[in-house]
């Protein structure tokens, strides 16, 4: 029995996270103080007093469920995984786990990946969708309709399960993209609350500023291999990572298709680190004979 560890991205933060772990734990007290060093500003106070719009910027959010999901993850004894992946940000927790990353490394890149995300957001107003009950198939072959009538900028974005998928773009793109969906049988084409079009060529702005510190940072061997979410593949090469990495703000995240290839190199068992079930429920919608827990 291969046993993965998986770790959730944006979406998952809550008012009040990681606080029940800094009142008991010494260990993830000293954590929340050093991220509160290297982020410069106070984000515990935001996680366990802040609103939800709070912890809605981006600028919090992907360091807020980082911190959760590595604090999370060391308070499991003995943790040894076969391998890791993570859900879009999630990946940086997931190579701090398999040791590829140090803590205050990742904590750094998080940080400037989402400041550089906002400025892409703020660039040019964009959203995303989310595609319910239609075939990736379908959804790919109406974005790219979409893009040859309009001109506009839409693409898969994130394929979450069998028949959930996220889609990234302009407004307008989107809004056209939607109706499509609609009228071609889907049970939902709903647009998500989100700042900008994740994982789409609209993000290519942060993809330099985002580069530029990733070359700047000492990548480690691995322990045991990361799925990331642009190859859906088990990668072990420092450099490969960093590639992967970088080419994740621009691609799409390819969820299903890598817990896929997780269960046919032998995961039977997933356990998610960090706030929330989301991914517990997409492992589950992908093959429902795993085993899945979580650590909240």
């Amino acid at each position: 029995m291969k046993h993965a560890f998986i770790f959730p991205g944006q979406g998952s933060q809550f008012v009040g996270m990681g606080k029940n772990h800094y009142e008991l734990s010494v260990f993830a007290k000293k954590l929340f103080e050093q991220a509160n060093e290297v982020l410069g500003f106070r984000i515990s106070d935001i996680m366990f007093e802040g609103t939800e719009e709070d912890l809605k910027q981006t600028r919090v959010t992907q360091p807020a469920v980082f911190l959760h999901s590595i604090i999370a993850y060391r308070t499991i004894e003995d943790a040894k995984p076969d391998m890791v992946a993570g859900h879009s940000l999630g990946e940086f927790s997931s190579l701090v786990a398999n040791g590829t990353l140090s803590f205050e490394d990742a904590l750094q890149l998080v940080s400037i990946r989402a400041g550089a995300m906002q400025k892409a957001c703020e660039i040019q107003p964009s959203t995303m969708a989310a595609i319910i009950n239609l075939s990736d198939e379908k959804v790919e072959e109406l974005c790219a309709e979409t893009q040859t009538e309009t001109g506009e900028i839409v693409v898969p974005a994130n394929y979450n399960c069998p028949g959930q998928l996220v889609i990234s773009g302009s407004l307008k793109g989107i809004e056209v993209a939607c109706e499509k969906m609609k009228a071609a049988g889907a049970k939902r084409a709903l647009v998500l609350p989100v700042g900008g079009a994740f994982h789409s060529p609209l993000m290519e702005p942060a993809k330099k500023e985002l580069q530029d510190a990733i070359e700047k940072i000492t990548f480690h061997t691995p322990v045991c291999p990361v799925y990331q979410n642009v190859v859906a593949k088990p990668v072990r090469d420092k450099d490969e990572i960093k590639e992967n990495l970088i080419a994740q703000l621009t691609g799409a995240v390819r969820w299903t298709q890598s817990v896929q290839a997780m269960i046919a190199n032998g995961a039977s068992k997933f356990t998610e680190a960090g706030p929330g079930k989301v991914l517990q429920g997409l492992v589950q919608k992908i093959d429902k004979t795993v085993e899945v827990a979580g650590v909240n």
